[in-house]
């Protein structure tokens, strides 16, 4: 076992009456990879800003190198060799590479030094973006950048600043399995050279793959740690959840019947020249795959009516709809849950009764104003129903986890009994508990008779919920896969636009 780098002892962190963190003790060995696990609200966010500076801890000490440290501030804890990869990307997308990785640390030259030395930065950074065979240069825009390559600039950034230890939160959430693929590989050459890495995942399977060793944070408290051969997906979810699960999945109880909804050569912005088709039955989880901007997303809004249909139809069960309007979509018995539920799926300042009830107003509507113990009295039993933790119906959803927040849109939908149900990336950012019971309410909305169409990046995702699976390849359905036939392989295959599955197998 090589030194260690970082000790934390006996860390308890009291908000008020609150312990938000209580005798936790996590030590890093140099050129280490500590898989940090937990739950959302297990105490993960709140360890780590103590670690960052951003907290201070109530009781416990932080040591580097053997030698106590005490974080004042993120200026301090950045000084002391410790750097942040967030899973909300921080840069500045009008600005280059160069001046996001030196960004408040700009060299400079001229008279009374008043200018950024362009030169110099580019000097200065090249070297970086060598040691993670990054595809970018520095003078490359970062809006130009996908999501992948800005993680990648991150670790640049945390490199640049002489990290010893690099704290990855939620790094590949966004990303597919080859981009994530490419992100592990710098992590273990970030090994190689001496760097610890704390890697903050809800991934399961790339825990199991990338860390030499796991730690499991339950309720605020370190409640057990894996290694070696040890490291397996049914162990941390034991550690995590408390208890044994058997499978995240549910199965289908019943065949799926006759089709729900259906894409005739549909055309949409992001892809005006090519067609989509597309069935999904009734009573059937379709799983839709593809790479980052293959142009899922934008077939979802178009079906929703969000973003216009340049040409095909929509048919719900056999019926050919116009759907011109998110309006029209929910009237036909559609329902979506957006990729991102903060930007477009909550109310973050409103309450949780307020958020369930956007989808069923008139549900409530007493002659033009809103009985408020009609809804108080649906959203609590909502609460209930989807397991939501908090502390009732009046609470903000900035109160909330993510896994919390993901079901409250759920709750706004499914009580509406959809038809056909949409969900885009349902889980990013989810932890594993939260997770099984989303996938339970989307097999028994299937259950129920909904067609139910997924889209997901999440590779272990698509393969364990779906019954079948469509892959999609710059605007088109490349391929289909029924159960028989799925695996990583032939998913990844049909994504990056090879043959059908007959062909290559």
């Amino acid at each position: 076992m090589a030194a260690e780098f970082l000790q934390l002892d006996h860390i308890t962190k009291r908000f008020g009456p609150v312990t938000a963190l209580e005798d936790v003790s996590l030590h890093v060995a140099r050129g280490e990879v500590l898989g940090l696990l937990g739950e959302n609200g297990a105490g993960k966010s709140t360890l780590m800003k103590i670690l960052g500076g951003v907290y201070q801890p109530s009781a416990g000490s932080i040591a580097i190198d053997g030698v106590t440290a005490s974080f004042q501030s993120a200026r301090q804890s950045i000084a002391a060799g410790i750097a942040f990869v967030h899973q909300e990307l921080n840069s500045f997308g009008n600005l280059d590479v160069a001046a996001n990785i030196l960004i408040g640390r700009e060299p400079r030259r001229g008279p009374g030094r008043l200018f950024i030395d362009r030169a110099e930065s580019i000097r200065l950074v090249q070297p970086l973006l060598d040691r993670i065979k990054a595809d970018f240069t520095p003078s490359t825009q970062v809006a130009s950048l996908s999501i992948a390559q800005r993680q990648i600039l991150e670790i640049a950034r945390a490199l640049s600043l002489n990290a010893r230890a690099i704290i990855m939160d939620e790094p590949t959430s966004s990303l597919t399995l080859s981009e994530s693929t490419r992100l592990l590989e710098i992590v273990r050459e970030l090994r190689e050279d001496g760097v610890s890495i704390i890697f903050i995942t809800h991934r399961l399977n790339e825990v199991a793959e990338i860390a030499d060793r796991v730690a499991v944070l339950r309720d605020g408290r370190m409640v057990g740690a894996l290694s070696g051969g040890g490291i397996t997906p049914q162990k941390m979810i034991s550690l995590m959840i408390g208890r044994s699960l058997q499978t995240l999945y549910a199965p289908p109880r019943q065949p799926s019947g006759e089709i729900g909804l259906e894409i005739r050569n549909a055309r949409t912005t992001a892809y005006p020249d090519e067609e989509v088709n597309l069935a999904v039955k009734k009573g059937e989880i379709l799983g839709l795959a593809g790479l980052i901007g293959a142009g899922r997303s934008e077939l979802a809004r178009a079906i929703f009516g969000i973003d216009p249909l340049l040409a095909g139809e929509v048919r719900i069960g056999g019926e050919a709809m116009r759907l011109s309007s998110a309006g029209k979509a929910m009237g036909a018995g559609l329902a979506l849950v957006p990729e991102d539920r903060k930007q477009s799926g909550l109310l973050l300042e409103e309450s949780i009764a307020e958020n369930i009830a956007l989808a069923n107003w008139p549900q409530f509507a007493r002659h033009w104003l809103v009985d408020v113990t009609a809804l108080r009295s649906h959203a609590g039993n909502q609460v209930a129903a989807f397991s939501i933790h908090a502390t009732g119906p009046e609470a903000r959803l900035t109160q909330l986890s993510g896994g919390n927040q993901q079901k409250v849109v759920l709750a706004k939908w499914l009580p509406r009994r959809p038809r056909v149900l949409i969900c885009d990336e349902p889980t990013r950012g989810v932890d594993v508990g939260a997770r099984q019971e989303i996938y339970a309410k989307l097999r028994q909305a299937s259950d129920e008779g909904a067609a139910v169409l997924l889209i997901s990046s999440d590779m272990e995702e698509v393969l364990g919920v779906s019954d079948r699976i469509a892959v999609m390849h710059e605007g088109r359905i490349n391929g289909m896969l029924e159960r028989h036939e799925f695996s990583e392989h032939n998913v990844l295959q049909l994504a990056i636009g090879r043959p059908r599955l007959k062909e290559f197998n």
